[in-house]
C-alpha cells in the first residue's frame, strides 16, 4: 500500500503522530565537509513540510551547532505543527569533560543550548544519544522526567544503548511514575540487521518506536560503490579524499557481503522500476517495529528520490530475496529458540533434548 508523509504513525506507546520518514538535519550546514548550504537546506525543509512531513531529527553537536540553528530558523513560522527531535550526551567542548556524558549537568546544559539554537520554548523529543556506562540510570531518568515536568521537553527517548539497560530503564520509569521512553534510535538497514537480536524485539515489547538511522547503509545500498572500492589502501573511485564516500569505505562499510546485498537491491529495483535507494528504504520502512527511518538528503534530487520509497510495494518473493541475502546469525539463544528441529543428545545415562 502506498504511503505519504502525512500518513502519520504513533511513536511508540505515546499519542505523538509522526511522518513515516523523518528528515535528518545532520546535512543542514557544511561544517563537516559534506552538508547542504543554508539555501539548499531551506529547500529541503520546505519540500518535506510541503508534502506533509513533520518529523525532524538533529542533535546538539550536528555540524557544530548549525543543524539546530538552521532548523530552528526554518521551523519558526510553524513550530507547533512540527516534531523536533534532538539529542544530548556527545561532547560539546573538548576542554570540558562535563560538557558531554549522560549525567544531569550535561543533560541540562545541552538542552538549554539546544533550546536557544532551535529558538523554541520546548523540544518535542529528546534522545539520550550515546550510553556512557558511568551515570546511574536513576540520575538519567529523574533528570529527563524533571525536564518533562518543567515543560522544556515533551517526550524522552534513547539511542545507542544496550537492550538490557533500556528495558531496565523503562521498567524503572513505569514503577516510579517517571516519563517513559517512547522511541529507540538505532542503526538499521539491509546491511546492518544486528538490532534484530535484542534491540528491536525489546523495543516492541517495551513500547518504544524504532527510528532507524543510516537506512541506506552509508550509501552502499544506493549502488554508488563497486568492487573497485574494496581496496582500503587505494582511492575511492570517482571521489576526492576526505569525502563522505571515502570515509564510509575507510570505515569498512564496503565489503563483499554489503556489495552482494546491494546487487540484490539493484535487481529488485530494476524489476519494480524504482531506484535502489527507494527499495532499501522501503524494506526498512516496512520492517516490524519500525516507525520512521531517518533520511539524510543533501539535495532536492536526493530528497525526492528518498521520498519515492513511500510508493514502493515489495512482493513477498522480493522481500524473501532481500531477507535471505542480508540475513544474520541471531546467535544464542535466539537461533536456538527459533529452530523447530529438536534432537536428543545422550550423555552417559542422561538424555537431553536440544534444538537445532
Amino acid at each position: 500500500m502506498s504511503l505519504s508523509l502525512d500518513t502519520y504513525r504513533l511513536l511508540g506507546r505515546s499519542g505523538l503522530r509522526v511522518s513515516p520518514l523523518a528528515l535528518g538535519a545532520a546535512t543542514f550546514g557544511t561544517e563537516w565537509g559534506w552538508g547542504a548550504e543554508r539555501e539548499e537546506a531551506r529547500k529541503l525543509f520546505d519540500r518535506y513540510t510541503e508534502l506533509g512531513g513533520n518529523f525532524f531529527d538533529t542533535a546538539s553537536t550536528y555540524t557544530n551547532g548549525s543543524s539546530e540553528r538552521l532548523l530552528g530558523e526554518f521551523a519558526r513560522t510553524n513550530r507547533d505543527g512540527l516534531v523536533l527531535a534532538t539529542k544530548y550526551s556527545t561532547l560539546r567542548r573538548p576542554s570540558d569533560p562535563n560538557s558531554g556524558g549522560t549525567h544531569r549537568k550535561s543533560m541540562l546544559a545541552s538542552v538549554e543550548a539546544s533550546l536557544r539554537r532551535l529558538n523554541t520554548d520546548y523540544i518535542d523529543l529528546l534522545y539520550l544519544n550515546v550510553w556512557d556506562f558511568r551515570t546511574p540510570v536513576e540520575e538519567i531518568l529523574r533528570g529527563l522526567d524533571d525536564l518533562v515536568r518543567q515543560g522544556k521537553v515533551l517526550y524522552v527517548a534513547i539511542s545507542s544503548a544496550p537492550a538490557w539497560q533500556v528495558s531496565r530503564m523503562q521498567m524503572m520509569a513505569d514503577l516510579r511514575g517517571w516519563s517513559p521512553l517512547v522511541a529507540l534510535e538505532i542503526e538499521y538497514s539491509l546491511i546492518e540487521r544486528t538490532g534484530e537480536r535484542d534491540l528491536i524485539p525489546m523495543a516492541r515489547e517495551m513500547g518504544l518506536g524504532v527510528v532507524p538511522f543510516s537506512p541506506l547503509g552509508g550509501g552502499v545500498l544506493t549502488g554508488k560503490y563497486s568492487r573497485e572500492d574494496l581496496n582500503p589502501a587505494g582511492p575511492v573511485a570517482g571521489e576526492t579524499a576526505g569525502s563522505r564516500k571515502s570515509l564510509n569505505a575507510a570505515l569498512g562499510m564496503v565489503t563483499e557481503r554489503t556489495l552482494a546485498i546491494a546487487d540484490v537491491v539493484k535487481e529488485v529495483a530494476s524489476e519494480l522500476g524504482h531506484t535502489p535507494a527507494q527499495v532499501a528504504l522501503a524494506w526498512t520502512l516496512n520492517a516490524p517495529g519500525v516507525t520512521a527511518p531517518i533520511i539524510g538528503a543533501r539535495t532536492i534530487a536526493q530528497l525526492e528520490d528518498n521520498l519515492g520509497a513511500l510508493q514502493v510495494d515489495l512482493t513477498p518473493s522480493q522481500l524473501a530475496r532481500l531477507d535471505e541475502v542480508s540475513a544474520i546469525d541471531l546467535g544464542i539463544p535466539h537461533g536456538l529458540l527459533a529452530s523447530d528441529h529438536i534432537r536428543t543428545v545422550t550423555t552417559g545415562d542422561m538424555k537431553i533434548e536440544t534444538r537445532g
